[in-house]
């Protein structure tokens, strides 16, 4: 069996955390890690500028079965519903590293690699003129600043930004934990945020690259299966699940 990939900046989990993805149905949770509702909060100008947790879920099963077809009428768990819902199940990503076949901005003090494929459409990377524009200014202290904190922002890790001085990206230190996104600004329910290098598999014990943050798709419609690539949003998908943010903003750590 080839060695599990990691991400560049991330750290695997304690080995009690890992994601099954069953090849017809739900994700497979073990070790118990936290699960709550995540939601994309707006800044005065109208735009994503951090999350605000709402509803916790408990993963107290070992393991805890969550729907990834997006017809449970238990959500976020699976009731079952996979098996007559109008999805397709197969997993399609590669096993490319997240860092392969990625486009590079630089400036004169950050670089920023993108892999659109990652996209979750959760728009962080847009205040202030866009994460693009803003790594060409880093020159700039303000410009910087702005770049990588909607870089680390992207909840997928699509975005990633490096100093260009000690060549090391910049990650939130997150622990194991998970999140169901949602998007009041667009009326849509998003995908699983997975923090923390909790390790994703497929049941016969492929395991995709550890990374400090990803998101699987919860809709059931991702071309790019198991991660979002943003469809929940075209298709406006709801997961029904009751609850407001009143909870902590996400991340809190340091880099």
């Amino acid at each position: 069996m080839s060695k599990v990939k990691i991400e560049t900046g991330s750290k695997p989990a304690d080995a009690k955390y890992r994601i099954t993805v069953t090849e017809k149905g739900p994700y497979m949770v073990f070790g118990h890690p936290p699960l709550a509702q995540h939601y994309i909060m707006l800044n005065e100008h109208g735009e994503s500028w951090y999350f605000q947790q709402g509803r916790s879920f408990p993963t107290e099963a070992e393991p805890t079965a969550l729907c990834r077809c997006g017809a449970s009428h238990k959500a976020p768990y699976c009731d079952g519903s996979h098996a007559h819902a109008e999805w397709d199940p197969t997993l399609q990503s590669s096993s490319d590293a997240l860092l392969d076949n990625i486009e590079i901005v630089e400036g004169e003090t950050l670089m920023m690699t993108d892999n659109e494929k990652y996209c979750v459409f959760a728009r962080f990377c847009h205040p202030g003129g866009s994460a693009w524009n803003l790594t060409e200014m880093s020159a700039d202290p303000e410009a910087r600043k702005l770049a990588i904190r909607e870089a680390s922002m992207c909840p997928s890790g699509r975005l990633l930004a490096w100093d260009l001085q000690t060549e090391k990206p910049y990650e939130y230190r997150f622990e194991p934990s998970l999140g169901l996104i949602e998007d009041p600004a667009i009326g849509s329910s998003g995908g699983l945020w997975v923090r923390g290098g909790i390790p994703v598999q497929r049941e016969n014990g492929r395991t995709y690259e550890i990374r400090n943050r990803v998101v699987l798709c919860r809709c059931g419609q991702s071309v790019n299966k198991p991660y979002c690539d943003g469809t929940h949003a075209a298709i406006k998908w709801r997961d029904n699940l009751e609850g407001v943010p009143e909870g902590e903003t996400v991340p809190e750590h340091a880099y």
